[in-house]
């Protein structure tokens, strides 16, 4: 089993442990994954990227952790392949931003 496989096991068994499952459909993960990343915004607010980080590193960790969390379960949920679809947005993107065009834009 590879590591995302196995972290998404981990998170689903910590989370079928506490019964949490029936509230873990794909809206409400959304959802929730939304809210996650917005509370790791907060520690941003109003601080330059150096003081948020100085004084918030470890809420930030954790909000970032939990928006993978999140993202992971939702996953799993739609029977997603974390790889799989990394990899061909990342396929997407090039086709959209393709190399070419952006050294264009940097005048090479």
């Amino acid at each position: 089993m590879n590591e995302i496989k196995q972290l998404i096991k981990s998170i689903n068994e910590f989370r079928d442990a506490r019964g949490w499952g029936q509230h873990h459909n794909p809206k409400d993960l959304a959802i929730s994954l939304s809210i996650e990343a917005a509370e790791l915004l907060e520690d941003f607010q109003w601080k330059s990227s150096e003081e948020a980080v100085e004084q918030n590193i470890e809420n930030i960790k954790d909000e970032i952790a939990d928006v993978f969390i999140y993202g992971l379960m939702l996953c799993s949920e739609l029977d997603l392949d974390v790889e799989t679809i990394i990899k061909d947005k990342i396929k997407k993107n090039g086709l959209k931003y393709p190399v070419s065009v952006n050294l264009a834009k940097k005048g090479k």
